[in-house]
């Protein structure tokens, strides 16, 4: 049985892996103008209760295919929420309504989806201006071994190079005084404890040197 839901950050809660989506880790974000749920938690009468208990869900964000579970028509018939998919990979919940998305997406309250496409197609990022910025990477960017934030090559991954020209285009995108934190869609135990990744502009600068360092002539590919 799944584990209580845990506050990460304010207003920010973390469920517990699930194996439908191969381990990934969901979040819930309370929000005064509608809850967001950020990929596909346990289901169960647990989560349900769980909540409806803190007013229900407004939109469920998918950051990449893999955070899809076979569970999800059931999710949607149940708390009646709007789900949110790239263009790319929205074939994979028909018959269900889905509002899908190109580029990027953002709302009225400053939330935004970014199309960070390599991990799979459809693969995205969700940002929410609270807090001084908080980056929600699903798997585009992970903790490795090491616990250090990283894009990671998997024998899934779609278009690596194009993951990791994505990884130069949030270096662009943020700077230290809009990206505080990052949440990530998985790994969460490789962080040793720790909820989330702080000085996160930093760690995404220090990923991109890496790889940079590794094109550089006679380095051998990456």
């Amino acid at each position: 049985m799944s584990k209580e839901p845990q506050l990460v950050l304010d207003s920010i809660y973390a469920f517990s892996p699930n194996r439908h989506t191969l381990g990934g880790t969901a979040y819930f974000i309370v929000k005064n103008h509608g809850n967001i749920l950020i990929d596909c938690p346990p289901w169960g009468e647990k989560t349900q209760r769980f909540l409806q208990a803190h007013g229900g869900v407004d939109r469920l964000i998918v950051t990449h295919r893999g955070g899809l579970s076979p569970q999800i028509p059931e999710l949607q018939a149940h708390l009646d929420c709007e789900i949110v998919i790239h263009e790319q990979e929205a074939y994979r919940v028909r018959p269900l309504v889905v509002q899908s998305f190109g580029e990027d997406c953002t709302w009225a309250d400053g939330d935004r989806l970014l199309w960070t496409p390599g991990h799979s197609p459809g693969s995205s990022c969700y940002y929410c201006a609270a807090l001084g910025g908080i980056l929600f990477s699903g798997r585009h960017l992970l903790p490795n071994a090491q616990g250090q934030l990283a894009p990671l090559k998997t024998a899934k991954t779609f278009h690596w190079p194009r993951q990791l020209q994505q990884l130069q285009r949030l270096v662009q995108e943020f700077s230290p005084e809009t990206l505080q934190y990052i949440l990530p869609g998985a790994n969460l135990g490789l962080l040793r404890g720790r909820k989330y990744i702080e000085n996160a502009y930093r760690q995404i600068q220090a990923a991109q040197q890496a790889f940079l360092l590794l094109k550089r002539p006679g380095s051998g590919r990456f």
